[in-house]
């Protein structure tokens, strides 16, 4: 027999932004529909929380419309469950009528190049991570002894690092920027930052107003090398053939700092275009890195290709961020895409292998382990419904499958292996918590990066 829509019994797993738009759109569908939405860490809103800049409130202001969302009858939140370790996705699937996965793009590309391993080299996400206070990263060490430090990439990811690396602590302590992070930060002897690009200006990643507040900085001079922003015949006609503006004006921001006389500021950050890392050097950590510069030509679908050519340079640099693309992770009993590093699927309905269109019933995706990592956070709202789209088209066509009455209780089920789930309530208590320890520092909050902390407060 069909289930009928009021009825239906939906799991979310991911607390991020795809999560929450996919709840608040079967909200709307059905009033009150039961939706579990399960984080692996006790605390919900995935990259909103452990990802936007921590001088970036404003973004991070979309956590009311999720408080909003997390309000209405029939959603709860359970926290501090590991899907995959606590409960298998087929113990899900035998409770739940739909498994929505919302679960984002977590691990980082490599750049595959020698040394890349060595001490010294970092992926920015373990560094984003750690100065946002993710417990799974408030134990890492960042040597910011180093005087010259190299970020391969030019995304907004990279410029949140540059930024965070090169602003005055006396701005970030305003913020709710991790106190570990704020005190190594308060010591760092970093002095030159260097962004390293693949390709030119017109195919950075970074949206103006990211690269702009770079030249904002204080005590910060941005170097640019003119030379890098004449464009070669391939990029002038990419750009010209450009419905956004975006690259038009970066480059117009690059030519900006270009033509200004240099300053003297005790920190630098140089970008240094159309250079890829061929190699980290170095005996017992990272010493340096060898580019090589690249020429730029057309690939023959409008669009720009980097070659490289026989001129090298090596950049002084003994710290290293990579910062050249997320990609999700595998979860055992679901398939996965090991080269798009997404959850295969047509529309947001998984399907059983890659290049199928087999779906299987009830299993969704939703925001980057769906479509892979791209947009801003507002892009997630316009994925996650269209995914629940589909969803609902399959509950009228009675495509869902059923579920056995004798089945045991999620709750109890995790209750029997000793998990400590937190609640909305619970994450309420956390909040608050960590606003009054802001306050008495004149900070929006200080954030509680370990687990077992968060457990005790939980718990008290």
């Amino acid at each position: 027999m069909s289930i009928t829509l009021n009825r239906l019994r939906v799991a979310i797993v991911g607390s991020g932004p795809a999560g929450f738009y996919a709840a608040e759109a079967l909200q709307k569908a059905a009033p009150g529909i039961a939706i579990d939405l399960i984080d692996r860490l006790p605390t919900p809103f995935g990259l909103v929380r452990g990802g936007v800049a921590p001088d970036h409130p404003k973004i991070k202001s979309v956590t009311r419309i999720f408080d909003r969302i997390a309000s209405q009858p029939g959603f709860r939140f359970l926290g501090h469950v590991r899907v995959g370790q606590d409960v298998t996705v087929d113990e899900l699937r035998a409770r739940y009528h739909v498994l929505l996965l919302c679960h984002g793009a977590d691990a980082d590309r490599s750049l595959g190049i020698p040394g890349e391993t060595l001490p010294g080299s970092h992926a920015a996400t373990e560094f984003v991570a750690w100065y946002n206070g993710n417990p799974d990263h408030a134990a890492a060490h960042f040597d910011l002894t180093q005087r010259e430090v190299a970020i391969v990439g030019i995304g907004n990811v990279a410029m949140d690092v540059a930024r965070i690396l090169a602003k005055p602590t006396s701005e970030l302590a305003k913020t709710d920027l991790a106190d570990h992070a704020l005190q190594a930060l308060a010591a760092s002897q970093v002095q030159v930052i260097h962004l390293v690009a693949r390709r030119g200006p017109v195919q950075a990643a970074c949206t103006t107003p990211e690269l702009r507040e770079l030249g904002e900085l204080e005590g910060v001079e941005v170097i640019v090398d003119p030379r890098d922003l004449e464009l070669d015949p391939a990029s002038a006609a990419e750009l010209a053939a450009m419905d956004d503006r975006n690259p038009a004006k970066n480059l117009e921001v690059l030519r900006e700092w270009a033509a200004r006389p240099r300053t003297g500021a005790p920190r630098q950050m140089v970008l240094h275009f159309n250079a890829s890392p061929v190699a980290l050097t170095g005996t017992d950590r990272v010493e340096g890195m060898t580019l090589v510069h690249n020429r730029l030509e057309g690939d023959g679908r409008g669009g720009v290709r980097a070659v490289p050519t026989d001129e090298t340079r090596t950049l002084p640099v003994g710290l290293v961020f990579r910062s050249v693309g997320y990609k999700g992770r595998a979860l055992a009993g679901v398939p996965f895409d090991e080269r798009k590093g997404v959850v295969p699927n047509v529309g947001g309905r998984v399907v059983d292998a890659p290049g199928s269109e087999t779906p299987i019933p009830g299993l969704y995706v939703a925001g980057w382990i769906k479509r892979g990592p791209q947009g801003i956070i507002g892009t997630n709202k316009l994925c996650a419904t269209d995914t629940v789209t589909q969803l609902l088209a399959d509950v009228a066509a009675g495509a869902m499958p059923t579920i056995a009455d004798e089945v045991l209780p999620i709750d109890t089920l995790l209750a029997e292996r000793g998990v400590v789930v937190t609640s909305w309530a619970d994450w309420q208590r956390l909040d608050q918590a960590e606003q009054a320890r802001g306050a008495a520092a004149g900070r929006p909050r200080a954030k509680i990066t370990a687990i077992d902390e968060m457990l005790t407060i939980v718990r008290a």
